[in-house]
């Protein structure tokens, strides 16, 4: 069966165009490739765009009891960036809702202006071990994860503990 070669990009639709657009410029350290009063496409690397956002000023507002997606996922090439980027948020006054540490992730997520459901992440272990972990009977009894505290994660990691220590993931 033939593959797609990557995932290239996520349109959101929405009647907060501004407030969207400057959310996810910040969020993802991002860059407007072209933009204007409709429509924004934007990037954080090497694609055309990443993300495009399309200002839809008469849209009702979502209903989060509806099927749909449930969140959209970014991961970042180190815990220092993946901290680095929850110390930026926070200064602006962004929190994540929930912290946790999935075993094969450590995660922060958020809420964008629109009520949807950011995570970001880094990896904590490769492929091949995540896959063990996932079809370990450690993940079968809590496939979620354990709720974590940045902050306290932060304090360590400033203390010098290691990133490899901070990722792993609890057994008991």
């Amino acid at each position: 069966m033939t593959s797609p070669t990557k995932f290239a990009h996520v349109v959101l639709k929405t009647t907060k165009y501004r407030e969207m657009l400057d959310w996810w410029l910040l969020a993802l350290g991002a860059s407007v490739r072209h933009g204007n009063d409709f429509i924004s496409f934007i990037s954080y690397d090497d694609e055309h765009h990443r993300l495009a956002i399309v200002n839809f000023p008469g849209l009702s507002e979502a209903n989060r009891q509806s099927s749909g997606v449930e969140h959209l996922a970014f991961t970042f090439g180190s815990l220092d960036d993946l901290f680095t980027k929850f110390l930026e948020l926070k200064g602006h006054g962004i929190t994540p809702y929930w912290t946790i540490n999935h075993g094969m992730t450590l995660s922060a997520y958020y809420r964008d202006p629109d009520g949807n459901q950011v995570e970001f992440q880094v990896d904590a272990m490769t492929n091949p071990d995540a896959d063990s972990f996932m079809n370990s009977p450690v993940f079968a009894a809590n496939p979620i994860g354990i709720d974590v505290s940045f902050e306290d994660l932060i304090a360590r990691r400033e203390a010098g503990e290691a990133a490899d220590s901070l990722l792993s993931y609890p057994l008991s």
